[in-house]
């Protein structure tokens, strides 16, 4: 059996949104220090080459999570927000060398607010 198979489906869902985001997140801003001298137009390019390995796993996600781990669609949308900060603030920080600033934390703790009240009722 796969290794990721055997995990728990909302575990395989949010695993794919990692991986997802990752990609997705490189197709938005990576550019930004990699094809930034190249014309826009370069860059949209190169960007949709890379969104479609982003949606390779992201529709997987969501099919699994909405269909088969019981998420609802709020649901997914607020773990997808979660996961989205979760990657793209390393990636400021590390690949695009943007300083760490408090309003991070901030809005981290905004996100786990979003968290509690889409899965309170649940």
């Amino acid at each position: 059996m796969n290794a990721i198979t055997s995990l728990p489906l909302s575990v395989q869902t949010v695993l794919l949104l990692i991986g997802s985001n990752v990609f997705m997140t490189f197709a938005w801003y990576g550019h930004l220090k990699n094809l930034a001298t190249a014309p826009w137009y370069l860059a949209a390019l190169a960007s949709w080459g890379i969104a479609l390995f982003e949606y390779l796993l992201q529709v997987p996600a969501n099919r699994i999570g909405f269909q088969q781990a019981g998420f609802t669609v709020a649901q997914l949308k607020i773990v997808q927000e979660v996961v989205t900060l979760s990657v793209f603030l390393p990636f400021a920080m590390l690949y695009l060398k943007e300083p760490f600033k408090l309003d991070y934390v901030w809005a981290a703790l905004c996100m786990v607010g979003a968290v509690y009240f889409i899965f309170r009722s649940a």
